[in-house]
C-alpha cells in the first residue's frame, strides 16, 4: 500500500464541500528533530507542545520509523516535523527557486520583526531585509532544514487590503491571459518607490 491516491473527481455541487474551521498542522521534513526543535524554540519563540514517534506509518502501514513533533506558532497555528531516519536524504525541488516555497509567520509590529533579525543574526544566522512589500514588510532566513520562513509584520490598511481584494480576480484573469504581472494594483507599488 502507498501514500499515492488518485485526486478525487470533482463534486458536482460546491455546498456539498466541508465546512473547513482552519488548518490543524502543517508538516514538513526534517534532518534531526531535536535540533529542529531547538530551533524553534530559540529562534523563533516556538513552544514545544507534543512529539508522536511511531514504528510504521498509521494511513499505511508500512515500517518506517519517525518522529513527528509539533510546535504552537501562536493564534491556534501548528507547524509539525517528521524525522525518518531510514528514508532517503531529504532534498528539494530544483525546478523550483528556493525562495518561492516558504512558511510565513506573522508578527505585531516592525519592532518585533527587528528583533527577530536581530535574534537569528547573533546565531549566524543570515537574515534577508526587512523588505518592503506595500502592505506589509518581511525578514526571510532558513531553518536547519533548508525550508525558507518570513516573518511579517501587516501595516496595510482596512480599505487597502480592500482595494487589494477588489481587484483580485481580475488581476488572476489576466495573469492566466497574459504570463506578465497586471498594473491594477500599480499604487502599491508606487508607495513602496514612495516610501524607500
Amino acid at each position: 500500500m502507498t501514500d499515492e491516491s488518485p485526486m478525487p473527481a470533482p463534486m458536482p455541487d460546491a455546498t456539498l464541500a466541508p465546512k473547513l474551521g482552519g488548518i490543524h498542522h502543517v508538516a514538513y521534513r526534517c534532518h534531526d528533530a531535536k535540533e529542529t526543535v531547538a530551533f524553534y524554540r530559540e529562534v523563533m519563540g516556538m513552544d514545544f507542545m507534543l512529539a508522536i514517534a511511531e514504528d510504521k506509518v498509521p494511513s499505511t502501514g508500512a515500517p518506517d520509523p519517525y518522529m513527528h513533533v509539533f510546535l504552537d506558532c501562536g493564534g491556534g497555528n501548528v507547524l509539525a516535523f517528521f524525522e525518518l531516519p531510514n528514508s532517503p536524504e531529504m532534498g528539494r525541488d530544483e525546478a523550483t527557486p528556493a525562495w518561492v516555497q516558504h512558511i510565513a509567520f506573522k508578527v505585531e509590529g516592525e519592532q518585533d520583526l527587528l528583533s527577530a533579525k536581530q535574534r537569528a543574526e547573533a546565531r549566524g544566522i543570515s537574515v534577508v531585509g526587512p523588505v518592503h512589500h506595500g502592505v506589509f514588510k518581511s525578514i526571510y532566513l532558513f531553518d536547519p532544514n533548508g525550508h525558507r520562513l518570513e516573518l511579517a509584520w501587516q501595516f496595510g490598511s482596512s480599505g487597502q487590503m480592500a482595494q487589494l481584494k477588489a481587484v483580485a480576480d481580475d488581476m488572476l484573469e489576466e495573469w492566466a491571459r497574459t504570463k506578465k504581472a497586471p498594473r491594477h494594483a500599480a499604487w502599491l507599488h508606487e508607495k513602496i518607490a514612495a516610501e524607500t
